[in-house]
């Protein structure tokens, strides 16, 4: 495969379904789409009708809006496709809670949750692929996602044995152009959404945003903007905000 940063320029201007096109052409079924949100399924939309060789997962960290799990239904059976869920560690779970009670977040921060329920996980699923394919926009957050490139190379969850290319094809969408397409192409989304809901994680750690606030300021509102991530793309900020 040609160098990462070569393929990221020559394919920076193309479409998301150029890039989704290449992704699946490339990895097939040892590619993967992760799926949370509205971005992700208008990828899944997209490749579908490209190829059906490819797999989509879904973590699962047990504290997911009622209306998320009701919208992982409903993308399932609308594109008839399996939609593999991944849970975190039950005992990891339960000693956390044990110790520092449900809600330890608002005191000491968001990470050593997002690394047990959301993190830990994801490395065990992305063992199993070659690439992944992700909904990232390079607008979704000014302070951590505004380099995101189409196609880059995961050194967080992949190694020197077994390198994880990452693709990132709606990078140089805005919102209005995802919304655009759901509108357009009848594609599912999550009902939190009609609520004021527009960047949904956890229900803890989601709430809806008052109008013209930035969509990541739904999410761990108690914290500081250049944290607001959860550790499954680590490379878009610096190890020191973490």
């Amino acid at each position: 495969m040609e160098k990462i940063e070569t393929l990221a320029q020559e394919y920076g201007d193309k479409s998301p379904q150029e890039i989704l096109e290449f992704a699946l052409n490339k990895f097939g079924k040892n590619a993967a789409i992760s799926f949370s949100g509205a971005e992700d399924v208008v990828l899944i939309d997209m490749a579908l009708k490209i190829s059906k060789d490819f797999r989509v997962f879904s973590l699962d960290t047990g504290r997911l809006h009622t209306a998320t799990y009701e919208f992982i239904e409903d993308v399932r059976n609308h594109y008839e496709i399996s939609i593999e869920l991944m849970s975190p560690e039950a005992a990891e779970v339960e000693a956390l809670v044990k110790e520092k009670g449900l809600y330890s977040f608002y005191e000491d921060g968001h990470q050593e949750c997002c690394g047990m329920r959301k993190v830990n996980p994801l490395r065990k699923t992305l063992g199993q692929f070659d690439a992944w394919i992700t909904g990232q926009r390079a607008d979704q957050s000014p302070a951590t996602r505004h380099g995101v490139p189409v196609i880059e190379n995961d050194t967080f969850f992949g190694t020197s044995k077994k390198p994880l290319t990452k693709f990132n094809p709606l990078s140089q969408w805005t919102s209005a152009q995802v919304w655009d397409y759901i509108r357009e192409n009848e594609v599912p989304y999550n009902e939190l959404h009609l609520a004021g809901f527009i960047s949904i994680g956890c229900e803890p750690c989601t709430r809806a945003v008052l109008p013209n606030q930035h969509e990541r300021e739904g999410r761990w509102w108690w914290e500081e903007s250049m944290k607001k991530e959860c550790g499954l793309h680590l490379s878009n900020i610096k190890k020191e905000c973490f």
